[in-house]
């Protein structure tokens, strides 16, 4: 029963250390503690080295085995002296070498290395495959250890090291831990002095490491400094068994006495510079699930994080310990998680439609860098955004044909042209007929309020129309095109113009886009009277609570308003807010108005709501409203190009520079070279005193001065046949542009180095050198830049190039590069060009 059980548990590759304390195929009297370790080169069978109570070490399987044929099946190797081994250690890289650590006997070793395949005559006949005991008769040649050592000594623990297989770990005497080479055991390669020397283990992923323990101690040690261990866990109970796991990197797994779970300690070692700090340790424990003690456990040495373990009850458990989580962010938005060596790419940025896929797709679209600023509006989905750039486009119209004046801003707000002093110009007060109507229930006025500044903020508004002519019939068809009949009948009331917004109500239940609910509306407006005891004011005061659209609900909150208390349409948060500064502009005495403007503009900025825009300006508080809606929203992108577009550079450069960096960045993280390097030409032509600094220098190879420099200054007067060391520079003269009498280009080419006299490397198709600036003075100020096929290049790999038509030339047929000892593939090696052929 017992060695089915094992079989069924030690699966294929496992190396595993049991103490086991009742075998049935052994004597109970005589093997009161057995080792077991099996044959690291088991493959489909298993082949268990035995270590007994006697010193012996027996070989043994669980049946028939390909071992059998090889005489290995109940093999045992003797010592000399029979006494208790503490330990048996298969090299793993000598497959055939078994080493076993035993107790003290006066003047003999207590290490044995054993060669398994070298023939014992003292087992010749046992084959069974049983832990046999056998005794043997006296003057019987036992087989002799291929190495030993440690002569009067106690060896309570071993391990090899996996990447020297003459090197071995021992630890000895409850007192120091010794590495000996088997090849010369008299030597010992290191030792440290320590009571840690239980439970000896040899990190399988790293010789360096190796752990011990001791009571209550674990002990991590660096046979690098062996002096004292690098690390020390401290465990509540004594340490049984300790065991590094083969599958991950710095795992080790511990077990103590009394205990149902196992302690892993993952050891992180980290590296500043060219220093190792001391390692830090992320402990977790795992109960494998059986309630009574566990003795013993071992992992698998192929299947990742899995383990057996069996308990005082003789109950073996296949375990395997799930790893944390490790969640990762690519920067184009995939989220990476990985288990163990296993990595899964689960969502990419198709699904996930956050703001940094936004901002990556509209940088692939040239968001923002186009010359008419309303076009950027209509490149995004996002409403409030799409009104920022038509409102930018708007009031930089204004100014620029003179309507908006005596404002230093390009992009001023309502409350920069909204400057009414009532102590020296107030507003005029106009009272106004309800006339469209035609019908006597409408005897009252309407109180509207002028100024010329009011009229300023009309238009940045786009309310600026005279009630007789046709701007607003004009401005209400386009927003019937756009199917905003709501918002078209509010203004045509606002404007006192109630049988034009019956119309487009009639017009928008017509069009079958909209519910009958209009029609209501449109049947409730004609039978507006401004009676204020009237049936019809009664009804709409309470049903205009009970509509959704809020542009119905202003019209009956304007209709049924006393005392000219406005409050319901002014902080009707569903009416766009350029709709409720121009009614406000028309509506509300001057004190009331700067208050209302002022506690709209506040609350917009703390919200960081673009459409605050309209009434900041590119002021301070515009960046104060930028910076709340990149707080808010995370777009960089339109915060930068916004700020960029519209905002005085010589005013707030400082601030918006920190933007500028964090979008430059952004590109870089996404490689989108293209877009930044429009990005940067766009940000030259607004902020041209902040062009980005040269970032590319052609420097001499062996002497490391710049050879830019000199042909820079070659062409900005330093004459082309001034010397430098006493050598005249060559300059090539040509007539150029035929249809331009007596033009000619000047271009300075040199063969060598200026400074060192080194030559310059040549072009590898013409052999040509490459010494010719791509700047060009045709006698005059302005520089004219070379053709583009007259430019340089040169592959990353090997560093050979010349000129770009050559080089395209040549690999139009060729993918090796053409200098003639040169086998680097210039061609294959180019990511760009595998993009394209894909």
């Amino acid at each position: 029963m017992y060695d089915e059980t094992f079989k069924s548990c030690f699966t294929k590759g496992t190396v595993a250390l049991f103490f086991v304390a009742d075998l049935r195929t052994v004597d109970d009297a005589e093997l009161p503690g057995v080792l077991r370790n099996i044959y690291p080169k088991s493959d489909t069978d298993l082949l268990l080295a035995v270590g007994l109570s006697n010193g012996r070490i027996a070989l043994s399987t669980f049946g028939p085995t390909e071992y059998d044929a090889l005489g290995l099946t109940g093999k045992e190797l003797v010592p000399r002296h029979a006494r208790q081994c503490n330990a048996v250690c298969w090299n793993t890289i000598e497959t055939s070498w078994v080493a076993a650590g035993l107790d003290k006997y006066r003047a003999d070793n207590s290490v044995l290395i054993w060669d398994i395949t070298k023939s014992s005559p003292n087992n010749e006949n046992n084959n069974s495959g049983r832990l046999a005991v056998n005794t043997m008769a006296p003057g019987v040649e036992l087989a002799k250890p291929i190495a030993e050592f440690g002569v009067s000594e106690t060896a309570h623990s071993m391990a090899w090291f996996s990447s020297n297989s003459k090197i071995i770990a021992v630890g000895m005497n409850l007192k120091n831990i010794k590495f000996v080479d088997i090849r010369d055991p008299n030597k010992i390669t290191n030792s440290t002095l320590t009571k840690a020397v239980f439970g000896l283990s040899v990190d399988p992923n790293d010789d360096r490491h190796l752990a011990s323990f001791f009571e209550n101690n674990i002990y991590v040690w660096d046979t690098r400094n062996f002096e004292k261990p690098i690390l020390t866990l401290h465990q509540n109970k004594p340490v049984i068994k300790i065991a590094w796991c083969p599958t991950k990197y710095n795992l080790l797994g511990a077990l103590q006495k009394d205990s149902s779970v196992i302690n892993l300690y993952d050891i992180q070692h980290t590296v500043i510079g060219n220093e190792e700090v001391e390692p830090s340790v992320l402990e977790r424990d795992v109960a494998p699930g059986s309630p009574h003690n566990i003795m013993s456990f071992s992992w698998h040495n192929s299947d990742e994080n899995r383990f057996l373990t069996i308990a005082l009850s003789g109950t073996i458990t296949d375990y395997t310990v799930f790893d944390r989580i490790t969640l990762n962010w690519a920067p184009t938005s995939n989220v990476v998680w990985t288990y163990g060596r296993k990595t899964m790419k689960y969502i990419n940025d198709c699904p996930l439609q956050d703001i940094s896929t936004k901002i990556r797709q509209r940088a692939l679209a040239g968001y923002g860098l186009k010359a008419e600023l309303y076009k950027n509006g209509e490149m995004v989905d996002n409403e409030m955004l799409s009104n920022v750039w038509n409102w930018l486009f708007l009031s930089g119209k204004l100014v620029d044909d003179g309507t908006l004046t005596g404002t230093q801003c390009k992009h001023p707000g309502v409350q920069a042209v909204l400057r009414i002093d009532p102590s020296n110009s107030k507003s005029e007060l106009y009272s106004l007929l309800w006339s469209d109507l035609g019908n006597k229930n409408c005897q009252g006025v309407v109180r509207i309020f002028k100024h010329d500044d009011r009229d300023k903020a009309l238009y940045l508004c786009s309310w600026h129309f005279e009630r007789d002519s046709n701007q607003l019939t004009q401005f209400l068809e386009q927003l019937e095109k756009e199917q905003a009949y709501t918002r078209a009948a509010a203004i045509a009331v606002f404007n006192l113009k109630i049988r034009l917004a019956i119309d487009i109500l009639s017009r928008a239940q017509e069009s079958g886009s909209h519910s009958l609910a209009l029609n209501v509306v449109a049947m409730a407006l004609a039978g507006f009277t401004d009676d204020k005891n009237s049936v019809w004011k009664q009804f709409c005061t309470t049903a205009r609570h009970k509509l959704s659209d809020p542009y119905l609900k202003v019209i009956f909150s304007f209709l049924t308003a006393e005392n000219y208390n406005f409050e319901s349409v002014l902080n009707e948060n569903g009416v766009t807010v350029d709709d409720r500064v121009a009614f406000a502009c028309m509506f509300l005495p001057d004190n009331r108005l700067h208050d209302y403007l002022k506690k709209l503009s506040d609350k917009l900025i703390e919200e960081g709501n673009l459409d605050g825009l309209l009434l900041t300006g590119t002021n301070q508080d515009g960046i104060r409203l930028l910076q709340k809606y990149l707080d808010a929203t995370g777009d960089i992108q339109s915060t930068v190009l916004i700020a960029v577009r519209a905002f005085p550079v010589e005013t707030f450069a400082e601030t918006i520079k920190d933007w500028i960096s964090s979008y430059r960045n952004l590109l870089d993280t996404w490689q989108l070279w293209n877009e930044r390097a429009h990005f940067d030409i766009m940000l030259s032509t607004y902020w041209p005193a902040d062009k980005a600094p040269q970032q590319v220098y052609v420097s001499c190879n062996f002497c490391g001065k710049s050879i830019s420099a000199y042909m820079y200054g070659l062409t900005r007067g330093r004459g082309p046949f001034s010397r430098i060391g006493g050598t005249a520079n060559k300059v090539k003269v040509r007539f150029d542009q035929p249809h331009v009498p007596n033009s000619i280009i000047v271009s300075p080419q040199m063969s060598s180095c200026p400074n060192c006299r080194k030559p310059l490397p040549r072009c590898a198709i013409c052999l040509m050198p490459m010494g010719t600036t791509t700047g060009n003075n045709a006698g005059s100020d302005t520089a004219k830049i070379i053709e583009f096929s007259n430019w340089f290049t040169w592959c990353q790999t090997c560093r050979h190039g010349g000129h770009v038509s050559h080089m395209t030339h040549w690999f139009d047929e060729h993918s090796e590069c053409p200098v003639t000892a040169c086998t680097c593939k210039c061609f294959s090696v180019d990511s760009v060009s595998n993009a394209m052929i894909k």
